[in-house]
């Protein structure tokens, strides 16, 4: 029996994960830099305004959580039935996908249009925070209405091998945010300062444009669109298939998403400090997690088109050396971060008391960084492509809300412990579990062929 290296053509092996890698991680860079840019601007303005943004944003970051387990399922089965060639199938997948994200858009863009106050304040109890991240919401909540099916088309574009055009629209729309909310938070060419409602509008506008680049560029003879004649009609079987593989994500992304959320929420409450440089660490981290996003990304696609293919063996080693490039990835990731902490803490503008807290937390961030980075690209990407979406909820609701939130808050609100200890509680959850993870790797039960 040949042994799972003796099957990859290294050559060729290379030139897929950079085709993939490489343009979803462009991708997902571009997308963290108007995270980036929207908090350095509003940082030049003050640090209320950045502040208020940072929390005011973990409600669109929570519905990217449902839209992520939608596409998700959509990028699972997709892959796998692109490797089988089956085109008639993507097309229900593409309108399944249009029809769960539509409802998931709806919902959130109501509640940022008819209860922003009542958002801000599960993140916050500071009055002038509240106010400001409730005028961001009312203008943003437009863009919550039409990212959803965005993000639908460019999944579908991964998929089918048009990695490039779907990182060429979302580069383009970044590039196009960044200079919108230099505008609309300075004042630049004649327009008011708007300062957190210009980072919104300018969000708004960006994403209109961008879902007029899915529809503009998918019109091409060459891409997949949905079956509008079959968009209402049910694929029982499919179906199924989909849900199988949606539900379980998105458990894992509510269980990550609305963690993740509580960590801002926790320490949110122990001051405006505290919070406010926990929203830069966390630009930081979004940054500097881009690579492993792309390469579990693409690792998601090249193992599932191998096993859609029936490719069961080659599916299997390419699983492998991606999990051995994952350690690779998040030791450079540590290495990164603390190389920019002395520059990142001395370019934001904050108290004496939030630049301590910075620093510390980037130190923490650094080693946390490992975790994330092994964890990302086993579960996200490997274990995903290959049906195994069940583990990463399981893993989460143990580490995550089991050990790391109750930590957490026992640590804020009863213990009264300082920030960076109660910072490092919420960075628990991905270093602990990385042997956990390994175990389940290698029981292959993600070794599967998905499609009908």
């Amino acid at each position: 029996m040949k042994r799972p290296s003796s099957l990859i053509s290294n050559q060729l092996f290379y030139r897929r994960l950079g085709q993939l890698a490489l343009p979803i991680a462009f991708q997902s860079l571009m997308l963290a830099s108007v995270a980036a840019g929207d908090a350095l601007m509003l940082g030049r303005v003050a640090q209320n305004e950045m502040t208020a943004v940072s929390l005011a944003t973990q409600i669109q970051f929570v519905q990217n959580m449902f839209l992520a387990a939608v596409t998700g399922a959509g990028a699972i089965l997709g892959a796998q039935y692109w490797g089988k060639g089956d085109k008639r199938t993507l097309e229900d997948l593409f309108n399944l996908m249009l029809r769960w994200c539509g409802v998931v858009s709806l919902i959130f863009f109501f509640a940022c249009e008819l209860f922003p106050g009542a958002l801000m304040h599960i993140f916050t109890h500071d009055d002038a925070l509240i106010a400001i991240g409730s005028a961001y919401l009312r203008i943003a909540g437009w863009s919550y209405l039409i990212t959803g099916i965005s993000q639908c088309y460019m999944t579908i574009m991964k998929v089918t091998d048009h990695v490039a055009p779907s990182a060429w629209i979302s580069s383009t729309v970044v590039i196009l945010n960044i200079a919108l909310n230099a505008v609309f938070i300075f004042g630049l060419l004649g327009m008011p300062g708007m300062q957190a409602r210009g980072a919104a509008l300018a969000t708004t506008l960006s994403r209109v444009i961008e879902l007029a680049l899915c529809l503009g560029i998918s019109a091409g003879k060459e891409y997949l669109r949905p079956a509008w004649s079959r968009f209402l009609s049910r694929q029982r079987a499919l179906s199924r298939d989909f849900q199988r593989q949606c539900l379980p994500l998105m458990g894992g992304s509510l269980f990550w998403g609305v963690g993740f959320t509580s960590y801002t929420a926790i320490l949110g409450h122990m001051g405006t400090d505290a919070a406010a440089a926990n929203s830069v660490a966390a630009v930081i981290r979004d940054l500097i997690c881009c690579m492993c996003n792309g390469v579990a990304s693409a690792a998601g696609i090249m193992v599932g088109n191998e096993l859609g293919a029936g490719n069961l063996a080659q599916g299997k080693a390419y699983g492998i050396r991606l999990k051995n490039i994952s350690y690779v990835i998040g030791f450079a990731s540590t290495a990164i971060v603390l190389a920019l902490t002395p520059l990142v803490v001395r370019m934001v503008i904050l108290t004496d008391t939030a630049h301590g807290y910075l620093t510390g937390m980037m130190i923490i961030m650094a080693i946390y960084m490992i975790g994330r980075c092994v964890n990302t690209i086993t579960i996200n990407g490997i274990m995903d492509g290959g049906g195994d979406t069940l583990f990463d909820m399981y893993s989460l609701a143990v580490c995550m809300w089991g050990i790391a939130i109750p930590l957490a808050l026992l640590g804020a609100f009863v213990f009264h412990w300082p920030v960076l200890v109660v910072y490092t509680c919420t960075c628990l959850d991905e270093v602990g579990k990385i042997p956990w993870v390994m175990y389940r790797f290698r029981k292959y039960k993600w070794v599967q062929n998905l499609t009908r």
